[in-house]
């Protein structure tokens, strides 16, 4: 009796392969300890972390991506990223997984869900947001160092910042504003709203400024700030603000405010995938 074997044993079909499952995860993270977001061979990175992690779940799966890549020191509360994982995963029991193998490095997988194979988190986000946080006042920071700009001084003129920061919402040349290594390849951008959040404390005064835009430049939103920074102490105008922005010349920027008072704060999709 001669064997039979299903269609593809018999060379008829080959079965098909099933894509891997995507996941979405949101992030949140201390940027003090990392070399930035990025993968680095011989630093510690918040990528190389999170794949660390994933690789003890299942070893080979490809490299992760994020909406965005922030630099060393910056931290996150609202980072997004990706993965294709080899199984089906519940989402819920990836992400404590994750955060079990995650100990104890200060990166946490606060959502997680399962997305389209073709959803990106880069490329498929039409938003991202920032804060960035200063601290004025005459004291060292004890419970908020490197976690804010330390600004000694008293509190900063907010309106006077306020309206500096008018000058910058819109589709503008950045090059002022822009590093000198970053790799974009315009310095068109447009800036949708800059918020400056005024917050007393009980010894001193906290400034957020919340940025929002559908990209930045590398280290737009630090030379932002520290030009502000710089109106809020008046030792520069508004309009000043505005004649650097016209200048389109980054030697016409204000210092560029330090990485530890910066935070991605969220990324936004035409449909949220955490909902």
């Amino acid at each position: 009796m001669a064997l039979r074997f299903p269609p593809w044993r018999r060379g008829v079909f080959a079965p098909m392969s099933r894509p891997m499952p995507r996941y979405a995860f949101q992030v949140e993270y201390d940027g003090a300890p990392f070399a930035g977001w990025q993968r680095q061979a011989d630093q510690p990175s918040v990528q190389g972390a999170i794949e660390a992690a994933l690789a003890a779940l299942e070893p080979g799966l490809p490299s992760i991506a994020a909406a965005g890549r922030t630099d060393a020191g910056v931290h996150a509360t609202g980072q997004v990223a990706h993965a294709d994982m080899g199984k089906d995963w519940d989402p819920f029991r990836l992400s404590e997984a994750l955060n079990w193998h995650l100990k104890p490095a200060p990166v946490a997988i606060v959502a997680c869900a399962r997305v389209p194979d073709d959803w990106h988190a880069r490329f498929s986000a039409i938003e991202r947001r920032y804060t960035y946080r200063l601290i004025a006042r005459r004291a060292p920071l004890v419970h908020e160092a490197g976690l804010a700009w330390h600004v000694r001084g008293g509190p900063p003129d907010a309106s006077a910042m306020r309206a500096a920061a008018a000058h910058l919402v819109g589709r503008h040349d950045f090059t002022t504003f822009r590093a000198s290594i970053c790799q974009a390849n315009s310095p068109v951008k447009t800036l949708d709203d800059v918020t400056v959040e005024v917050v007393p404390l009980p010894h001193g005064t906290e400034v957020r400024f919340h940025l929002r835009a559908r990209s930045f430049l590398h280290n737009q939103v630090r030379s932002i700030v520290g030009t502000l920074e710089r109106v809020g102490a008046g030792a520069w105008s508004p309009e000043d603000v505005l004649a650097a922005l016209k200048a389109a010349d980054r030697a016409a920027c204000g210092p560029v405010a330090p990485p530890e008072g910066l935070y991605l704060t969220g990324v936004g999709y035409p449909a949220d995938p955490f909902a």
